[in-house]
C-alpha cells in the first residue's frame, strides 16, 4: 500500500507543478462524523442551487464561493453566511482557489465553457468534484476530463439528476424486464418556451464587478450584442450548446442506458433553425434530431416557440409537455420521466411514482459516495456522463456544419425513415403555424461516427469542432492516463 500511495502522490505532485498548482491529498473516503469542505465555483442560479442542496446535509460545510463577478461572488457569500451561519472564503479566481487547502470537493455550477479546467485542476489537486451538465463543451474536453478522474482517481458526478429520480428507475426496469416488448424507438423532446436575448447596435457596456477576461476563458472574447451577459451567452455557440444538449443530455442519457448503448450513434443528422427571434443568438431553436443506434433509433425535437402565433400553449408529444423521454416497444409506450406506461391504444396500464426530491437526492448521493469512497456508487459517474454528453454534441456538429435546403432536400436525405419523416413532418406544420417559410430551415449533413475515437470518419470540419477551441491562457490539458 505504501508503495501505491507513493507513487499517487508522486504522479499527482507532477502534475500540478506543471499548471503551477499546490498538492493537496485529502483523504479518499470521508467517515461517517468528518465534515466534507466545498467550494462551489460559479454563483448564479445554479451555484445558489448547488449551494443550498449541499449546505443542508450534515456534515457537509459551504468552505468557499468563487465566482469572476464580484457582485455574485459577495451575494452567495452573505447567502451562506445568514442560511448556514458559517462565512465561506470569497474568491474571484478559480486558479486562486485551487491554491487553497481548506476545502475537500470542488462542486461546478458554471456555463458548460468553464467546466473542463475547474474539473480537471480539481482532480490535479486532489479534490473531488460535483459538476453540472452538459459535461462539456466540447467531445475532447469531455475526454480529458474522465482521464483526469481516471489518473488522479478521484470521485466526480455529473448533475444528471434523472438518475436519481425513482420513476424513471421503476420504468427502466419494467421496459427491461421485457413486459413491453422489444423497444422500437425513443423520442426525446424538449418543449421550454424561450424568449429573444436581444441584438444590439451597440456593444453591452461591461460591469466593474465582472472581470470580464476571467469570465471568458477558454472561450472568445469579444463584444456582446445581447441585452445580457449572463446566462444567455448559453444560445451562443462559443459558450453555449443549445437546448438539444444542455437540456437534451438528461433525456439523451435515459435513453442510452436504456438501450444499453456505450458510444456514438452510427450516424446522426440534424434539421432546423432559430426563428422569429431575429436575435444575437445562433443556436436553434427550433430542431429535430436522429441518432442511428445499432439496438434502436433515438429522436430528439426541440420546441422553443410557443405551439403558434397567437397562443400561449406550448408543443407537446402524444399529450405530454415540458421535457421528456418517450419510449415506444412493441407493446406500448412509457413516458419515462412520468413514470407512465400506455398500450398502444393510449390506455394507461401502469403508473410509477416517486415521493422524494430527486434533485435533493442526486446531491445526497454524491456525498454518500464520498464517505463509501466508491465511484460504483455514484448515480451518474463522469464517464457517464460524457458518454452521454458527446451524442448531443454530435447531432448539434451535423446542424453546425449545415446549409439552407429545401423541404424536397431534406426529405431526401432523410430517406426511408418513417419515424424520422413523421417527425419532419410535425417540424413543418410547427413552421406554417408560425408562418415560417420552410425553406429558411438548416440541413445538417448526415454524420458517420467513430466510437472508438470519439470523432467522424472522413469529416475535417466535424473532427475540429470536436477538438474545439481555447483562449491563452485557458488552454484545456491533455490529460494521459
Amino acid at each position: 500500500m505504501s508503495i501505491t500511495r507513493r507513487k499517487f502522490i508522486q504522479r499527482t505532485s507532477a502534475a500540478a507543478a506543471a499548471i503551477g498548482l499546490p498538492l493537496v491529498v485529502p483523504r479518499r473516503v470521508f467517515g461517517a462524523n468528518d465534515e466534507v469542505r466545498i467550494a462551489v465555483v460559479g454563483c448564479g442560479g445554479r451555484g445558489n442551487f448547488h449551494i443550498n442542496k449541499f449546505g443542508r446535509q450534515q456534515g457537509v460545510r459551504i468552505a468557499a464561493v468563487c465566482d469572476p463577478d464580484r457582485q455574485r461572488l459577495q451575494a452567495a457569500a452573505k447567502r451562506v453566511e445568514k442560511k448556514f451561519g458559517n462565512k465561506p472564503e470569497a474568491v474571484v479566481d478559480v486558479r486562486r482557489l485551487m491554491d487553497r487547502k481548506d476545502f475537500d470537493v470542488l462542486s461546478v455550477a458554471t456555463m458548460q465553457y468553464w467546466h473542463s479546467l475547474p474539473v480537471i485542476w480539481a482532480c490535479q489537486t486532489g479534490r473531488h468534484v460535483y459538476v453540472e451538465k452538459p459535461l462539456a463543451h466540447f467531445i475532447w474536453e469531455g475526454r480529458q476530463m474522465v482521464n483526469a478522474a481516471r489518473k488522479y482517481d478521484r470521485l466526480v458526478e455529473v448533475g444528471l439528476q434523472s438518475r436519481s429520480r425513482d420513476t424513471d428507475r421503476q420504468a427502466d426496469e419494467y421496459i427491461k424486464s421485457g413486459q413491453l416488448g422489444k423497444i422500437q424507438y425513443i423520442v426525446c423532446f424538449a418543449n421550454k418556451a424561450r424568449t429573444s436575448i436581444g441584438k444590439r447596435s451597440e456593444p453591452l457596456p461591461i460591469p466593474e464587478t465582472l472581470d470580464y477576461d476571467l469570465w471568458c476563458g477558454p472561450a472568445r472574447k469579444g463584444p456582446i450584442y445581447r441585452d445580457r451577459i449572463q446566462y444567455d451567452c448559453s444560445f451562443t455557440w462559443n459558450m453555449g450548446d443549445g437546448e438539444s444538449c444542455n437540456q437534451g443530455v438528461h433525456e439523451i442519457d435515459i435513453a442510452r442506458r436504456l438501450l444499453g448503448e456505450t458510444g456514438l450513434p452510427r450516424r446522426t443528422m440534424s434539421v432546423g433553425g432559430r426563428f422569429v427571434f431575429n436575435d444575437a443568438g445562433n443556436v436553434p431553436n427550433t430542431q429535430i434530431m436522429y441518432y442511428d443506434f445499432p439496438s434502436a433509433p433515438v429522436l430528439y425535437e426541440v420546441h422553443n416557440l410557443r405551439a403558434g402565433k397567437n397562443t400561449k400553449t406550448m408543443p407537446s408529444f402524444r399529450g405530454a409537455a415540458g421535457v421528456n423521454t418517450c419510449v415506444q416497444c412493441e407493446g406500448g409506450y412509457a413516458m419515462m420521466h412520468r413514470g407512465e406506461v400506455r398500450d398502444n391504444q393510449g390506455k394507461r396500464i401502469k403508473q410509477f411514482t416517486d415521493s422524494r426530491n430527486h434533485t435533493q437526492a442526486h446531491f445526497e448521493n454524491f456525498i454518500r459516495a464520498l464517505r463509501s469512497g466508491k465511484r460504483e456508487d455514484l448515480n451518474a459517474e463522469i464517464l457517464e456522463g460524457h458518454l452521454s454528453t458527446n451524442i448531443c454534441h454530435a447531432g448539434n456538429i451535423s446542424y453546425r456544419l449545415g446549409k439552407r435546403a429545401s423541404v424536397a432536400t431534406i426529405r431526401e436525405q432523410i430517406g426511408d425513415l418513417p419515424v424520422f419523416q413523421e417527425m419532419f413532418d410535425q417540424y413543418l406544420a410547427h413552421l406554417e403555424a408560425h408562418e415560417i417559410d420552410p425553406g429558411e430551415s438548416i440541413l445538417g449533413p448526415w454524420l458517420e461516427c467513430d466510437s472508438e475515437n470519439e470523432s467522424f470518419r472522413d469529416n475535417a470540419e466535424a473532427n475540429a469542432l470536436a477538438k474545439g477551441f481555447y483562449r491563452e491562457p485557458f488552454v484545456v490539458p491533455e490529460v494521459d492516463v
